[in-house]
């Protein structure tokens, strides 16, 4: 049996085959090895970093930006904002991804530049036009997320105006759950959900940090506190026959000739009055 070696080298009679010139050199164990070369850099194209589209659709990217109480560490999905809390120290991005990876099961990786929008929300107070991604909260804990994003910088709604404009009146209790599972507090303001009677209430990072969060957007606890301990909830215009939330930037204009107090809607509509347009108080009906 003929070597293939001894063929590939022969010129079918027997003889060795004349090897041009230019390719003297070039011998079976030459062409192995350039074989082997070119295999070698093919496999190594294929370990080429993914694009950045198709990484940001598998894990979720972490960055560290300035809040209104201090540095916020914020992660984001291909979905939108998913994740927010305090960065005190460095020692907190570490217990930041613990607590990312209990809701989701994406790496978390550095971003270079935050997500679009999410500075100025964080400056303004105004985040409506942000993406979250709140992929794994219920449908009903959502919706109260949803409708407490409505809620102005500088203004506050009870837990019962929440679970009347979720659909849900009775569920006051549940809403406050809901609330204290809020996975991006600040930029989705479950600090200005207060209690009925003007008490601020609980906060994911306790009362003192709600106290001061409502603070620095201008809202007036004490006067709040004050006005619900004389059962006072509703505030009403005889000039403009507009009754609003006390909050409302149409009750701040009310001086005080002018002013009357109710402690429900319905009874400032026997009175008269009718809810504003803007607050929307007739949503908490007691």
């Amino acid at each position: 049996m003929t070597d293939f070696s001894e063929e590939f080298l022969s010129d079918g009679a027997g003889e060795p085959a004349a090897v041009p010139h230019d390719d003297a050199d070039i011998t079976l164990e030459a062409m192995d090895r350039r074989y082997e070369s070119s295999l070698e850099a093919a496999l190594a194209s294929l370990l080429a970093e993914p694009p950045d589209a198709l990484l940001d659709r598998i894990a979720a990217r972490r960055v560290r930006v300035p809040g209104p109480l201090g540095d916020l560490y914020v992660a984001s999905t291909d979905h939108g904002i998913a994740y927010a809390r305090p960065a005190d120290s460095d020692d907190d991005a570490e217990e930041f991804g613990d607590g990312f990876h209990e809701h989701f099961d994406q790496p978390l990786l550095p971003a270079d530049r935050p997500p679009a929008g999410l500075l100025p929300a964080l400056r303004t107070g105004r985040s409506a036009g942000l993406r979250f991604d709140l992929r794994w909260l219920s449908p009903f804990e959502e919706s109260v997320l949803r409708v407490t994003l409505t809620i102005p910088k500088g203004q506050v709604r009870p837990y019962s105006w929440v679970a009347e404009s979720v659909g849900r009146r009775a569920a006051v209790r549940a809403v406050g759950s809901a609330l204290g599972r809020n996975p991006v507090p600040v930029l989705i303001p479950c600090h200005r959900v207060v209690r009925s009677d003007g008490e601020i209430g609980g906060y994911i990072f306790g009362p003192a940090a709600k106290r001061a969060l409502l603070g620095k957007e201008g809202v007036d606890v004490d006067g709040i506190r004050a006005l619900g301990r004389r059962h006072v909830h509703y505030l009403a215009s005889d000039t403009t026959g507009v009754v609003c939330f006390p909050t409302c930037p149409n009750a701040r204009r009310i001086t005080a000739p002018h002013r009357h107090g109710f402690r429900t809607v319905a009874e400032a509509e026997d009175a008269g009055y009718r809810p504003c347009r803007s607050c929307r108080p007739d949503a908490a009906r007691v």
